[in-house]
């Protein structure tokens, strides 16, 4: 069977035609201006300390901010005690826990960007342990939202100590790395 040298050529002539048209196409993306570029630094990644209610846990990595979605609280002093409870069981599954233990006898009071931790006893960590820095944030935390004006990173916590020397104040930023 032969073919006709009309049908070869109206073949020819569309194949010429669609490569005319995608080398056309082919210019006017790259011709469009829009050139590549290689990775362009954008500095480190944010940090600080989140606007919301978070429970700040204890883990292998430092300090891990949860949200609190579901559990109440009416005071800073519930706060402690919330702390205290420690993660639920799918936190700890994630490797978090808590190292705070709520002592007896203590009251904490906020005002602005001020939270007081009055102890009768004496407090059993250190300023800088991560205990410390899971108190420190949590109770920031929790008194930037009760006082909607006062960000997080602001709020300065002192424990003062039936027995022993004040510590503080203390921001959360010195638990994070920041």
């Amino acid at each position: 069977m032969r073919r006709s040298r009309g049908g070869v050529r109206r073949r020819l002539r569309r194949r010429v035609a669609l490569t005319a048209l995608g080398v056309a196409l082919a210019a006017a993306l790259v011709g469009c201006g829009v050139q590549p570029t290689g990775v362009i630094g954008a500095g480190e990644p944010a940090s600080g300390l989140t606007r919301g209610m978070r429970l700040y846990y204890a883990s292998d990595t430092g300090l891990r901010a949860v949200p609190v979605l579901d559990r109440g609280f009416t005071s800073l002093d519930a706060v402690m005690k919330l702390l205290a409870q420690g993660p639920t069981a799918a936190e700890r599954r994630e490797g978090l826990t808590t190292l705070f233990h709520a002592p007896s006898g203590y009251s904490v009071t906020g005002d602005g960007t001020r939270v007081t931790v009055e102890l009768e006893g004496p407090y059993w960590a250190e300023a800088r342990d991560q205990v410390t820095g899971q108190l420190v944030c949590t109770l920031a935390s929790f008194q930037s939202v009760g006082e909607a004006e006062v960000r997080a990173d602001d709020v300065e916590v002192t424990i003062r100590p039936g027995e022993g020397p004040v510590l503080g104040p203390l921001r959360c930023a010195e638990y994070l790395g920041g």
